[in-house]
């Protein structure tokens, strides 16, 4: 049907004016309007994200033998652990992306990795894709309400942004005692702070050898081998380490007499560095630990419900009393009628390596959907070179491994993925073909709920990069990018 507008004198032409100003600050004010409420006063609670990098949840606040995590359990014991808390990706800075703005990545471009970056480790892109957001992040609204930000650490994230528009204080890595205007410290009297704290996690190279290699279970997707233990133990180190920072942060929270007060977030960015954890979609990758405790929380309890990390800075904000906006996509946690049918999470660009992944995870079945099977898992990446990638890849060759190890090193990769995460936690067992009625149905179930997901939240990762973003990628990483979708802009 063909709409026509026909104007025939000024009262007409004013109202369409009118009409069309109504539209358009409706718009705006839907995109980028949002007026805290309450301000903030003495009687708002503190928020403190402790947030951590490529961490498990192999802590004895969940259940594991390997190690004990005293800090970690007193925090669990005084608030919320959450056993199914997932991440929206596998890979750092789009899950970043996600949390700080309560919004998939894939809804507002922020899904490719290192997108969005005009410098990148001292190097000027000469061409880059600025991705502008509508929305505003959580720290803005923060401080649009009167609150103190600050950040110690990461700030990855796949869009325009500036530290400055962000954060009151922004700092390197670690924590630093809240002194010196560092953390906290910098605030006025009796100012709450909304605050993060980055710490290292499964990267911090240097963490005191503790964990002996032959203590430490290895799961069945490696092969039980020297250098995979030895990896698996570093891992168990750097939990420890964190444990002793995350005691030192609780200990200056009590000593300002700020503890009783302040709401602490502590939970990781994604799994550990190994191949099958970090930037893909099984449970190593994205799920992680997560601890919510603070003033008016329950103690000592333990969820088993499912949590989306961009479901944090929406219930960040409602602890804070502060209007949850429209635009996000995450939900309060711990809001009456919270409750989610299924978690989706996404991975894509990383680095130079080009995929794209969906995942839908219910509570007793994970679905994947592999949109580019005609890559193998471990195509070109940034890890290449490392003892326990070569090591994989060595062991495959040579006919080392069996058959679940091989699977995620062989040139092959299926376009689906089924696993019935209650009889298969280590996700082994393929139901793609499976004859079982109940499986069938719940991949049929799955199927449809993703792509009704892709479209209802519009899935941006169905369109190919841009041009310029391609050489932005070219221009970081030189030969590395060597996937045929670079050709496009390499021969122009």
């Amino acid at each position: 049907m063909n709409h026509e507008i026909s104007i025939s004198g000024p009262i007409k032409l004013t109202g369409v004016f009118m009409l069309l100003g109504m539209v358009f600050c409706s718009t705006v004010n839907a995109q980028n309007s949002h007026t805290p409420q309450p301000k903030a006063g003495p009687d708002q609670p503190n928020i403190l994200w402790v947030y951590l990098e490529d961490t498990n949840a192999w802590m004895s606040a969940y259940g594991d033998t390997v190690i004990k995590t005293p800090n970690i359990d007193e925090l669990a014991s005084r608030g919320v652990r959450f056993d199914r808390a997932y991440m929206t990706s596998g890979v750092c800075s789009p899950t970043r992306s996600a949390i700080i703005t309560g919004m998939y990545q894939t809804s507002i471009g922020a899904h490719e990795h290192y997108s969005s970056f005009q410098s990148w480790r001292g190097d000027t892109m000469e061409t880059w894709d600025p991705n502008h957001l509508g929305v505003r992040t959580l720290p803005e609204i923060f401080k649009a309400a009167g609150y103190y930000t600050f950040n110690e650490g990461k700030n990855h994230y796949n869009f325009v942004f500036s530290n400055q528009d962000l954060y009151d204080r922004k700092g390197d890595n670690g924590f630093k005692g809240a002194t010196g205007g560092t953390g906290w410290s910098g605030r006025e009297d009796g100012q709450p702070f909304f605050g993060q704290i980055q710490l290292r996690g499964g990267k911090k190279a240097n963490a005191p050898k503790i964990v002996d290699p032959q203590d430490v279970p290895v799961p069945p997707y490696y092969p039980d081998h020297p250098v995979y233990r030895k990896e698996i133990a570093h891992h168990y180190d750097t939990i420890l380490e964190m444990d002793r920072i995350l005691g030192n942060i609780v200990d200056r929270l009590k000593e300002d007499g700020l503890y009783e007060n302040t709401v602490v977030f502590f939970f990781s960015d994604h799994g550990m560095k190994l191949p099958r954890h970090k930037q893909f979609l099984y449970e190593g990758g994205i799920r992680v630990p997560m601890i919510v405790a603070g003033p008016g929380l329950p103690e000592g309890s333990a969820r088993k419900d499912l949590v989306s990390g961009i479901d944090i800075s929406a219930t960040t904000l409602s602890l804070a009393g502060i209007e949850i906006p429209d635009h996000m996509q995450g939900m309060d946690m711990f809001a009456s009628g919270f409750h989610r049918d299924y978690i989706v999470a996404a991975r894509d660009r990383a680095d130079f390596t080009i995929d794209r992944i969906r995942t839908v995870v219910t509570d007793r079945y994970k679905y994947i959907r592999n949109f580019m099977p005609e890559k193998p898992y471990m195509q070109p990446q940034y890890r290449d070179g490392r003892e326990y990638m070569e090591v994989l890849k060595k062991l495959y060759r040579s006919g080392e491994l069996n058959e679940v190890q091989s699977r995620f090193v062989s040139e092959d990769r299926p376009a689906e993925e089924l696993y019935d995460l209650k009889n298969d936690p280590h996700e082994t067992d393929n139901l793609i073909y499976s004859s079982d009625r109940e499986h069938a149905m719940a991949l049929a179930e799955l199927r449809d709920k993703l792509y009704r997901w892709i479209l209802e939240t519009d899935d941006k990762g169905r369109f190919p990069e841009s041009n310029a973003a391609l050489e932005a990628v070219i221009d970081r990483w030189g030969d590395k990018a060597v996937n045929k979708e670079y050709n496009r802009v390499r021969s122009e």
